[in-house]
């Protein structure tokens, strides 16, 4: 089991606008332009990029998510208290 993984996210407020953004990425939007453009979060300026983080750093549905995803994988849209995210797993360390 990974200890750490490493994520980028678009965070919206809805999960219609998640769902949008995804078929936007799939169709050939880079992640990271897509999360400059309408992230919520200050991440968002970076391309959504949150570095490297372990249990207990996250919120648990958007750590959940991150740790049960596959490198290179996109979530589907994930409820928190903060909106809807969008989790680009970019790498996993043991």
């Amino acid at each position: 089991m990974a200890k750490y993984v490493k994520a980028s996210h678009i965070l919206v407020k809805t999960e219609e606008e998640a769902a949008k953004i995804k078929e936007e990425i799939k169709n050939g939007k880079s992640f990271a332009q897509a999360a400059k453009e309408v992230s919520l979060c200050p991440s968002g300026q970076n391309g959504g990029d949150l570095g490297y983080f372990s249990r207990g750093q996250m919120v648990k549905e958007f750590e959940d998510a991150a740790f049960n995803m596959n490198t290179g994988e996109i979530s589907n849209p994930v409820k928190t208290q903060f909106g809807y995210h969008l989790i680009y797993l970019t790498d996993k360390q043991d």
